[in-house]
């Protein structure tokens, strides 16, 4: 028989903190990441209006829909961010890592508050091992690998922003709910559940959360209450708010999406099966975890895994029935909230390429580490010694693999080379390995993956632009000239192949021709820098360098960072004799790229011209 654990005051704080601590220590390598372009360089590279909270920056902040989202408290988040770091990568990763530091806490109180309402008695005798409980379900949760994506990928700042509101809101709540009724904290739970939803939409199940919570560990629906008596009745009352602004950002969720990326009934039952196995698999084995896992571009209902899944899911609903039958209260209601808190993403509306994604898990781990956290009790009352030396052992191993996999988002080679170590048959991953090999200079390489690329999907127009950039690259011009035009015909609204099939137009001399394509891509998306940059060029090459400098102007606006852009203003003012002013553009340019030998021969020329004027050379 074990001693009851005692609660020193200082358990207090010394848990949550080293909580935070250990969640702090097994992220660090993601400090030293960049940004990858898996949506970062859509969202924040090549992404002028979040920069900043003044007033033109939170207008665009509070009404845009940016790739399908509307997350006006994540761009907030982000726009300050930027005012603090600017582009550097390091301040990005580390307000979400303290976000989800934040949140390893709070799901360390919410945990102890539920474990305390699920078992009183133990509560009253030994608060310590409530204490120790907790604290080990919200280590399993914020250490867990699956939680890397949400924390190493700057894009996702939503999910642990809204993690943390979403938390906070639940723990409030139950706070106001199993004590003297407390209007206020109903109202701060409110609140807080408002901007989880502005935060990140998923958050939308919260209110069915709260109901199992009523159910179990609060006793205030269901059991010996009923579910529909006057006490009942007043739960649901109270709940009502909740489910509106939940109802509302759902509307608003799938009016966003583009209607052709839905999946057809079968596919949809056999990809929502999938999923949910999928994440309770790897849930308890957090191995072979990937950035991407790409949809197949056929879903066959009837393929191996998916009728895998279809036992995996009808299991699970038994178990549950048993469970209700049996009264195991804690598992069916933290094994419910864990099915209805993935259940948007689960593929009903899909909203990606990808058949299931490690961030998915983020907001329904919760209930896994309370399920978690319950057993641990029981086992910490048996075996106290016993029971602690095992969760230090798993702890310990999923920091570790938490190490190793914030890794993977290191930048982008990294990402994509983990994608396609899981999957060498993914397209996305194929094309996006091309790109980093063309940045690399390695275009032989780039050009395999980009061939395979388009083999594998011959409907991925993104493969068909990265297949014109290597053959361009290996000047085979008008065979990237059919490539650029199939991308475009695939996918019309793609604004880069348009970039890349005026670049190549021009290469043949049609200059005119480049200029119409230059000026579709910015019709399409006005924030395309690389289109006022060639633009730019083309008017230099046609005579008209004074017209060009509005291009490179415009360029820099969209990307401060732009080499290309500070280059070439450069050359067109140094073509018109300004050359102090061209000194500067290439000063610009070194301190962008400090390499770029172009900028500093230019730099060289343009000083002795300075000083020593003359006829400007033709190829400067």
């Amino acid at each position: 028989m074990t001693s009851p654990v005692p609660a020193p005051r200082a358990y207090g704080w010394l848990i949550p903190a080293a909580v935070a601590a250990a969640t702090i220590t097994a992220f660090l390598p993601i400090l030293g990441n960049s940004f990858v372009d898996w949506d970062d360089d859509r969202n924040f590279v090549n992404n002028p209006h979040f920069r900043g909270l003044r007033l033109e920056q939170l207008r665009w902040m509070w009404s845009t829909f940016h790739m399908g989202h509307y997350v006006p408290l994540s761009w907030m988040t982000l726009g300050l961010d930027y005012d603090v770091w600017g582009m550097n990568p390091t301040g990005y990763h580390l307000t979400s890592l303290l976000l989800h530091a934040a949140n390893a806490v709070v799901a360390y109180a919410l945990v102890r508050r539920l474990l305390t309402l699920a078992e009183p008695e133990t509560a009253e005798r030994q608060p310590g091992s409530i204490m120790i409980a907790a604290c080990i379900g919200a280590l399993v949760f914020s250490l867990h690998p699956l939680r890397v994506e949400s924390v190493a990928w700057a894009t996702e700042r939503r999910d642990v922003l809204s993690g943390l509101f979403c938390l906070m809101s639940i723990l409030i709540y139950v706070r106001s709910r199993d004590t003297a009724r407390d209007r206020r904290g109903w109202l701060v739970a409110l609140a807080l559940f408002a901007c989880a939803l502005l935060s990140k939409a998923t958050s939308m199940t919260l209110p069915a959360v709260l109901l199992i919570i009523n159910a179990y560990p609060l006793r205030r629906v269901g059991g010996r209450v009923g579910w529909w008596s006057a006490a009942a009745k007043r739960v649901y009352v109270e709940l009502v708010p909740f489910a509106v602004l939940a109802v509302g950002v759902a509307v608003l969720s799938i009016v966003a999406l583009h209607p052709s990326k839905q999946l057809a009934g079968g596919a949809k039952v056999a990809v929502s099966t999938y999923s949910l196995m999928f994440y309770l698999w790897k849930e308890i084995a957090p191995v072979g975890l990937s950035p991407l896992y790409e949809m197949p571009r056929h879903v066959n209902p009837w393929e191996p895994r998916f009728l895998a899944s279809y036992v995996f899911v009808v299991a699970l609903a038994v178990s549950l029935w048993i469970g209700t039958r049996k009264q195991w209260s804690g598992f069916v209601a933290a094994m419910t909230a864990f099915v209805l808190v993935t259940l948007p993403m689960l593929g009903a509306v899909q909203n990606g390429p990808q058949i299931a994604a490690d961030r998915y898990t983020y907001h329904a781990a919760v209930a896994l580490a309370a399920l978690l956290a319950g057993g641990a009790l029981r086992l910490v009352s048996l075996a106290r010694g016993t029971t602690v030396c095992l969760a230090v052992v798993v702890v310990l191993t999923l920091g570790a693999l938490t190490w190793e996999q914030s890794g993977v988002w290191r930048n982008s080679e990294t990402l994509w080379q983990q994608v396609l170590d899981v999957d060498p048959n993914s397209s996305i991953a194929n094309s996006s390995m091309a790109n980093v090999r063309y940045r690399q200079n390695r275009v032989r390489e780039g050009l395999e993956h980009s061939q395979r690329a388009v083999a594998l999907n011959p409907d991925y127009g993104d493969g068909f632009n990265g297949l014109g950039v290597g053959l361009a690259r290996e000047g085979r011009v008008d065979e990237a000239i059919a490539a650029y035009e199939r991308a475009v015909l695939l996918e019309p609204t793609f604004d880069e192949a348009e970039t890349n099939l005026g670049v190549s137009l021009a290469q043949q001399n049609d200059v005119d021709g480049a200029i119409r394509h230059y000026a579709h891509a910015l019709s399409i998306n006005p924030d395309n820098s690389n289109a006022q940059v060639n633009w730019g060029n083309a008017l230099v090459r046609l005579g008209r360098p004074g017209e060009a400098v509005e291009h490179y102007a415009a360029a820099i606006r969209i990307q401060p960072d732009n080499t290309d852009a500070e280059l070439n203003w450069g050359v067109s003012l140094a073509r018109q004799g300004q050359y102090a002013g061209a000194i500067e553009h290439f000063r610009a340019a070194l301190t962008i790229d400090p390499n770029n030998a172009d900028a500093r021969g230019y730099l060289t020329r343009a000083t002795q011209l300075l000083e020593a004027p003359r006829q400007l050379p033709p190829n400067l």
